[in-house]
């Protein structure tokens, strides 16, 4: 019996509350001897370690570094190696675009180009989200549509954004437009299978049209292209764990994931504290909150070591904010690690603590790597963290006889 399956079986309701809370690539490898979350001064965080059970967990498989989708989906119970999401599909649907179900969802990246047709910055330095919009509006006014296929172009947040394709027999099986990585040359999607020819040469025409028209917005004088996808088929936690959860998340992506997967999507504005005041003001409305944390992962990915330790400083002063709210459970954890070091996500497993009077409690004093490897829960992975949440939630009947 699968996973899912299993707890569609078992899963009861109650009104016992789960609090989720991610902090986006949050590990890290020591640099001068100590992580970023070594380095940083959290004494809430690590008080809830040593009140916890602690151990680390592994987001797809060992060795395996994660796209924030497959990473996030495992933690919410799915099997990311059954369930294929694109990114473009979860950015589209974060910012509230209708995708119907012919329709091709691209996530867009502007980004900086040189003179040689070498990326130099794939994120065009972080433009401002107002940036964004006036680019967005330019493009949209000058690529409407595509031979036979309708153009829409949506800002997201800083550099992203969305790309949505509508026409006849559009396929997803397409490589990303996107080096991923700065210092190699621009990248030109390709199709996976002959049935998706046609609509590369449509995604390749809208790279060349973009770049054209994109000089005079230097820094963002480029567009990269990935995560070509479809709506896609999935059933909801509601269905598979009888919950009724919420998303508190700031970023598009993260709350088009949210709303694949069946949750809630709850406005909040763009500063921290602003999560916990959503947090607080829908209590009692939802049995599950999922809440993200998203500028640990940028700092990492722009490596920025201290910026980063100074975000997860700044976060910890919150964590007061959900335990007044006494949850019945309370985990922490990251999808995947972003070490400053890398740039870049990793396979590292990332720490995790779980608060429950039901869970045996270790020798765990801090909240980082390390630590949490030492932990009673030792190395497991993410797919079966919604496990743990549903029985100290006492939400799974028991199995058999």
């Amino acid at each position: 019996m699968e996973n899912e399956e299993l707890l569609r079986e078992l899963s009861i309701k109650n009104d016992k509350k789960i609090v989720l809370l991610i902090i986006d690539g949050v590990g890290g490898i020591p640099l001068n001897g100590a992580t970023e979350l070594e380095s940083a001064h959290k004494p809430n965080l690590d008080k809830l370690a040593e009140m916890s059970s602690c151990g680390t967990i592994i987001p797809v498989e060992i060795g395996i570094t994660p796209g924030s989708g497959p990473a996030h989906l495992a933690i919410f119970g799915y099997d990311p190696l059954k369930y294929h999401i694109g990114r473009g599909i979860l950015e589209a649907l974060g910012i509230g675009i209708l995708v119907e179900k012919n329709d091709l969802a691209v996530r867009g990246n502007f980004a900086t180009i040189n003179e040689k047709g070498i990326i130099v910055d794939r994120r065009a330095g972080r433009i401002s989200t107002e940036k964004n919009i006036e680019i967005c509006k330019y493009l949209s006014d000058r690529i409407r549509q595509i031979d036979d296929v309708k153009v829409e172009i949506f800002p997201g947040k800083e550099h992203r954004f969305v790309v949505l394709l509508k026409g006849d027999n559009l396929r997803d099986e397409l490589s990303d437009a996107d080096p991923q990585k700065d210092g190699l040359p621009l990248k030109y999607a390709s199709a996976l299978v002959k049935e998706a020819k046609n609509t590369e040469i449509v995604v390749n025409k809208f790279i060349n049209m973009a770049n054209e028209n994109l000089e005079k917005y230097f820094p963002a004088n480029s567009v990269l292209l990935r995560g070509f996808s479809k709506h896609p088929d999935i059933p909801s936690m509601g269905e598979l764990f009888k919950l009724n959860p919420a998303a508190i998340a700031q970023y598009p992506m993260y709350r088009g994931l949210a709303q694949i997967v069946g949750m809630k999507i709850l406005d909040v504005g763009a500063e921290i504290g602003e999560i916990f005041e959503c947090l607080e003001n829908n209590w009692k409305n939802y049995d599950f909150f999922y809440i993200h944390i998203k500028k640990t992962d940028s700092f990492g990915e722009d490596g920025d070591f201290k910026e980063k330790v100074k975000m997860i400083e700044k976060l910890d002063k919150f964590i007061p904010e959900i335990l007044k709210l006494n949850p019945d459970v309370f985990a922490v954890t990251s999808d995947h690690s972003t070490p400053s070091s890398m740039k870049a996500h990793s396979w590292h497993p990332n720490p995790f603590l779980l608060y429950s009077p039901y869970e045996i409690r270790d020798e765990i004093k801090r909240f980082t790597e390390r630590e949490c490897a030492k932990g009673i829960l030792g190395r497991f992975y993410s797919k079966d963290v919604m496990r743990l949440l549903l029985a100290n939630a006492l939400k799974l009947k028991k199995f058999g006889a």
